[in-house]
């Protein structure tokens, strides 16, 4: 299995998945947004902890269009990077988009 078709099956596989980074800002930001709300339980892939994670980026601007994190995908959907999810837990789209996937 190729990069791309990992990282689709595991975009599929999850209610919610963020590729991320440890030591990136807006990657937190997403992360805070997410717990903000009461989301504990995600799928969460640190790519600098990963051997893999440049080529996991690749895929991600693949499917997504861009490669930087983080990526944030909520019931298969892509819903964008730090600010888009902070956004949307601020306006209270983030909360019905997890709880329509039974995330929340």
């Amino acid at each position: 299995m190729g990069k791309k078709e990992w990282v689709t099956a595991e975009i599929k596989g999850h209610k919610v998945v963020v590729f991320s980074k440890t030591y990136c800002p807006y990657c937190k930001k997403a992360k805070d947004a997410l717990k903000g709300i009461g989301l504990t339980d995600y799928t969460l892939y640190e790519l600098d902890e990963r051997d893999d994670g440049a080529a996991v980026q690749d895929a991600l601007q693949e499917i997504t269009g861009g490669r930087t994190v983080p990526r944030v995908f909520v019931g298969g959907d892509f819903i964008g990077g730090g600010d888009d999810t902070a956004r949307l837990a601020n306006n209270g789209e983030l909360a019905k988009k997890l709880k329509a996937v039974g995330a929340l």
